[in-house]
């Protein structure tokens, strides 16, 4: 009987988790084909999923708030949210982990360069903060988004981000740039 036991134990602890929905363990999505790593392919059809991104511009070191949200009001279960540069295929900068549904990822050797979901919860929405790292072109932040083991999304895509550019100073001293108080996104 103890044996018979222990052997419930062990099929209910690897196989349960993947029957019952989306696997509590080990499931990943790669960093560079932003893939999860189950067997299924991604829906083509317009994802019900936005990457809202409080910014235009940044400059080395700017923290910029970035949101994946369902729309509405669908959920998802995993994610991986990166940064890259238009045409590249390498993470670029960092996310501060705020949220307790999220977990950086060290893609490429670089801590947080990615982030994702750090449980199988359904989630509306998270945001977290991304650093932006020096001597970066135009990025935008693109994600693969699983609402469940039959449904995800890959190469889902924010709008596009322009480093700022310094301009040159005017005869006055004072920078040509246009700052800009009452900005609404």
């Amino acid at each position: 009987m103890r044996r018979h036991s222990c052997f419930v134990f062990l099929f209910c602890g690897i196989f349960l988790p993947g029957i019952l929905g989306f696997p509590q363990t080990n499931t990943s999505i790669d960093c560079d084909s932003l893939l999860p790593n189950y067997e299924a392919e991604p829906q083509t059809s317009a994802p019900p999923y936005i990457i809202a991104v409080a910014f235009d511009n940044f400059e080395p070191g700017n923290e910029i708030q970035v949101t994946l949200e369902g729309l509405k009001d669908v959920g998802f279960k995993g994610f991986n949210l990166q940064a890259r540069e238009v045409e590249g295929d390498v993470p670029v900068g960092a996310f501060k982990i705020t949220d307790p549904n999220t977990k950086g990822l060290g893609c490429h050797n670089m801590t947080n360069s990615a982030v994702s979901h750090a449980n199988s919860d359904v989630k509306r929405k998270v945001t977290t903060t991304w650093i932006a790292p020096p001597d970066v072109k135009d990025l935008q932040f693109i994600a693969t988004v699983v609402q469940d083991l039959e449904k995800f999304w890959v190469g889902i895509q924010s709008k596009t981000l322009t480093p700022a550019r310094s301009e040159s100073v005017n005869g006055t001293g004072k920078s040509k740039r246009k700052v800009c108080f009452d900005c609404f996104c």
